[in-house]
């Protein structure tokens, strides 16, 4: 029995290998699509050729030179790393602009087949332009079908570029010129623009020497300060008087003004007289009478009238009808005499209170004016460096426009040519060796993705490791799988359908050896109790139950063991194709006693019967289940050594774990390839629910290239070997 091997490794690079290998056909025929159309497209590519040639940059902006110091800078060449990013880019998008290119190719008379001048998209597409690394050199490169014409338009490229460049130069030298012929009488009115700004400055700010007034500004700040504390020494006086008269009258200086004019006033005196008689007649009323009584409702009715009357007059007085309180409507002499103190130190102390404010104005409107001399200092200052820097200017402009008078005679450029493209000799592409190496990595790759694709397409379990994980049962057997022979792929599909006896008719094939190998490790599962009974089935279809079952029959019975191989499978029997049987009486019709079972069982080889499923039952588990079921195994027990009950799958019917409990074990089938983790989980959570008895599981259908650790490599040739060592022996007899 072959112990598969558990491998630590983070990458199992043999599983990705196996992969890889298992799905070889679709893969190999992407690998092929891809070599194949790079190597077309290598081998019907027209060969292209490249010219090159190299300018020389000075440094940009030539106006700007110019204008500034242009006698110095004739002819001198400097790097473009001085300069912005942008200098080398403006270059470029020069060279290659629309009417360089558009120049060239009227110049070159380059036509299309049509005969029309070919368009600027044509010469782009194999124009390149960089700079060389470390230096101040461009190189402009052209590509093309034609030799000839790839040095031609660099060299015309180059030639218009540097007659560009120079009438540029040119015209930049008149157009300073003319820039500061305009410029001059600007300059100039600028100049006296800012002799008038500066001068109304000093008018409108009263300014004749800002350091002096700053001094005076500070003395006079300090006298004020001065006055001001003598003037709140004599406020804080006048306020402590003030205060002392309030709490002798109880009464605030506004209040003693209303009541000095309600003492002053007629009418409000004999109001509150009067008020005041009623209300004393009121008081002695009270004393007699009931409030219902008519004196007493008379006089509080007098009462409200003269309260009514009194707060009229008030109004009429000081002009408003806010609540007064009594003592200030009824004060003696003593208390206007007060009053009258009151209001005159009142009056005294708003006076200081005017003055004080007056001194803070003035302090703050020096303390405004000191402040600001700074800012006028720095206006001044500004005003003055703008009449400096218009009278610099105006007289770089009038030194400048002698030298550019000068320059406009003189041919300069921002760029020479260091080397011509010349005509190339050999083409530079393309290479079909890199179609290709790209063809064989790309198809590689492809490969690989394909390959893992169906990989994971496929959810069936694809080797003995697999499935032992996934089951986790006794490993009892390995069956490999035996190619038919031809190339039809349906041809091998139809056999595969029907299981075949390798066992019976090839009993010295390395299959036949492992159907042995398998009956052998079932004899030792139980030394002590052997094994009389046994269900075969398998988690879904085409697993090869059937197969498995009517070998593993054939190896018992070759031993002399006396087996009775039962196709319980009611709903879709294969024993009786296996074995080229008619099924018309079988273990249905023995069940429901329609046959006996003489009648039913057939001796297909020595001490091996079948007995065949029979007519095919409404419902099949009804008589799996049958009391009848049980006493016919019971009665196969005391007649064979051994029964083989072949089972319908698990997934699908409940007849093989109804049937485990009449057993005395059942031998699971997994085969690779067929049954998937989802069908094996709920196969093996059925059997683990029911408690049956599982003896094992038998791999089938083990295809032996797909296997990293199988036993099978050295059998396959050890069988190999000894069919060669008859013919070795025969050959040296003769």
């Amino acid at each position: 029995m072959e112990e598969s091997v558990e491998y630590t490794e983070d990458i199992d690079f043999q599983k990705y290998w196996l992969i890889l290998k298992r799905h070889w056909l679709p893969s190999s025929v992407v690998f092929l699509s891809v070599f194949s159309l790079a190597t077309a497209f290598a081998v019907t590519r027209t060969p292209v050729y490249e010219a090159s040639g190299k300018l020389l940059l000075k440094k940009q902006n030539p106006a700007s030179a110019l204008v500034t110091d242009a006698a110095a800078k004739i002819g001198r060449l400097e790097a473009i790393d001085n300069l912005n990013s942008s200098a080398i880019d403006t270059e470029v998008e020069v060279l290659t602009s629309t009417p360089i290119i558009e120049k060239a190719i009227k110049e070159l008379d380059i036509r299309n087949p049509d005969g029309e001048l070919v368009a600027p998209r044509a010469i782009w597409s194999g124009l390149t332009v960089k700079v060389v690394g470390g230096t101040d050199v461009l190189q402009i490169s052209y590509s093309s079908e034609k030799s000839e014409e790839t040095s031609e338009v660099v060299n015309k490229i180059m030639d218009i570029y540097m007659e560009n460049n120079i009438a540029f130069n040119k015209s930049a030298a008149v157009s300073a010129r003319v820039f500061i012929v305009e410029e001059l009488p600007k300059v100039e009115s600028n100049l006296l623009e800012a002799e008038t700004a500066l001068r109304r400055f000093k008018e409108d700010n009263n300014i004749v020497n800002l350091e002096i007034e700053a001094r005076e500004a500070v003395k006079t700040i300090s006298e004020l300060d001065t006055l001001m504390k003598r003037t709140q020494g004599s406020l804080a006086d006048v306020t402590a008087r003030l205060a002392s008269f309030q709490s002798k009258v109880g009464m605030t200086s506004s209040e003693a003004l209303i009541a000095t004019k309600l003492s002053q006033a007629p009418t409000v005196q004999r109001a509150l007289a009067e008020l005041q008689s009623v209300q004393q007649q009121l008081s002695v009323q009270q004393t007699r009478y009931r409030q219902q009584h008519p004196i007493i409702t008379n006089l509080k009715r007098q009462e409200a009238a003269l309260n009514l009357i009194l707060k009229e007059q008030i109004e009429q007085v000081i002009g408003s009808r806010e609540q007064l309180p009594a003592e200030i409507l009824r004060i003696g002499d003593l208390e206007q005499k007060l009053t009258t103190e009151l209001i005159y130190a009142e009056a005294q102390r708003a006076g200081l209170i005017n003055q004080v404010e007056t001194i803070l104005r003035a302090r703050e409107s020096y303390r405004d004016r000191a402040g600001n001399i700074p800012k006028l200092q720095a206006r001044l200052q500004y005003l003055e460096r703008q009449l400096n820097a218009a009278q610099s200017t105006y007289n770089i402009l009038l030194k400048n426009l002698q030298e550019v008078q000068i320059l406009e005679n003189q041919n300069v450029g921002n760029a020479r040519v260091i080397s011509y493209a010349s005509t190339p000799l050999y083409p530079v592409g393309p290479s079909k060796k890199i179609f290709l190496a790209v063809g064989i990595i790309g198809g590689g790759m492809l490969y690989i993705v394909t390959a893992f694709l169906l990989e994971l397409v496929d959810p069936s379990l694809k080797t003995i490791k697999e499935i032992r994980e996934l089951f986790k049962y006794t490993g009892v057997g390995i069956i490999p799988y035996v190619k038919a022979p031809g190339f039809s792929f349906i041809k091998r599909r139809k056999e595969e359908r029907i299981p075949i006896l390798p066992v019976k008719d090839n009993p010295q094939s390395l299959i036949s050896e492992s159907y042995r190998m398998l009956q052998a490790n079932l004899r030792f599962l139980r030394p002590d109790k052997p094994l009389k009974v046994i269900a075969v089935t398998s988690s879904v279809s085409q697993e090869g139950k059937s197969t498995v079952s009517a070998n593993l029959a054939v190896t018992m019975a070759q031993l002399g063991c006396r087996v009775l191989l039962i196709d319980a499978d009611l709903r879709h029997p294969m024993q009786h194709h296996v074995w080229g049987l008619t099924n018309s009486a079988g273990l249905s019709d023995v069940i429901v006693r329609k046959t006996e079972v003489d009648m039913a069982v057939i001796e297909v080889m020595d001490n091996l019967e079948i007995l065949p499923s029979g007519a095919i039952p409404p419902n099949p588990l009804t008589l799996i289940e049958s009391q009848r079921m049980d006493s016919l195994i019971k009665e196969f027990e005391r007649e064979y050594d051994l029964i083989i009950i072949d089972t319908p799958p698990l997934v699908i019917m409940a007849d093989a774990v109804i049937l485990g409990k009449l057993v005395d074990g059942i031998l699971l089938v997994a085969r690779a390839g067929v049954v998937d983790t989802v069908s094996g989980l709920a196969a093996k959570d059925l059997l683990m629910r029911t408690k049956v008895d599982v003896l094992g599981v038998v791999v089938n259908g083990v295809i032996v290239e797909n296997e990293p650790d199988s036993y099978f490599h050295h059998a396959r040739e050890y069988y190999q070997q000894a069919k060669k060592s008859p013919q070795l022996t025969s050959s040296s007899r003769n």
